[in-house]
């Protein structure tokens, strides 16, 4: 059996879960919706779930007559078929600086949920009202790792990052005014922070932030054993 199959306008890669621990997830924005319909079935087929980013709700009604067991999410622009089969220990901490960032947060935690990770939740807490953030410095050091998600200038996850001892996610979004420059600000802010510990992933891209998070949980709970030779 081939690790592909070639439907003419796309390759279904069937090989991408044994290779990297998760089934291929579908790119919605600029495919026909009848090519997203037929990569579904393929991959639903294959795997008994699919996750589709970026989808418009035009799209997804129709998606959702052809798979009615699937959920359609409005903020994040979700389409996801299908339940995790293993669920990872520790917790994924998604944060949002304002409510205008919450379809990169959505869009994280979703994802997240669906890869096996649980997911708590803590928006508009950015840094312009600081108190609003500190009431939860408690949960927040608990998790396991935080994607924490911010446009304008970017400040919350360094502020994030100085308060705990875990993997930070930053995830520049596209919300802001001129100089914000459509996220640029916020992304070279965030590559640019003193805060040790933090990665940065593409404006917007709470689905990259929600891999990387699920991995690093994937791991942990997988354990790494190394074996010490002592002569």
């Amino acid at each position: 059996m081939e690790n592909f199959e070639d439907l003419g306008f796309s390759k279904v890669d069937y090989d991408r879960e044994k290779r990297q621990g998760f089934p291929e997830v579908i790119y919605g924005e600029g495919k026909a919706v009848e090519h997203i319909e037929a990569i579904m079935g393929k991959l639903i087929e294959r795997h008994g779930k699919v996750l589709v980013t970026r989808v418009a709700k035009e799209k997804a009604e129709i998606l959702l007559k052809r798979f009615p067991e699937a959920v359609y999410d409005n903020t994040s622009r979700i389409l996801l078929y299908g339940k995790p089969v293993l669920n990872f220990g520790g917790e994924v901490m998604v944060l949002a600086a304002g409510t205008s960032d919450l379809f990169v947060a959505e869009e994280a935690a979703i994802t997240a949920e669906w890869m096996g990770c649980r997911v708590k939740r803590v928006y508009d807490v950015g840094v312009a009202g600081i108190d609003r953030l500190l009431a939860y410095r408690d949960e927040i050091t608990k998790a396991s790792v935080l994607i924490v998600v911010a446009g304008m200038e970017g400040a919350l996850p360094s502020v994030i990052g100085g308060l705990v001892q875990r993997p930070v996610i930053a995830v520049p979004t596209s919300v802001g005014y001129g100089v914000h420059l459509e996220g640029i600000t916020p992304l070279l802010a965030m590559m640019s922070s003193c805060a040790s510990g933090m990665s940065v992933v593409n404006i917007d891209n709470g689905f990259g932030a929600a891999y990387q998070a699920t991995m690093i949980l994937k791991l942990a709970t997988e354990g790494v054993h190394h074996e010490t030779s002592v002569s």
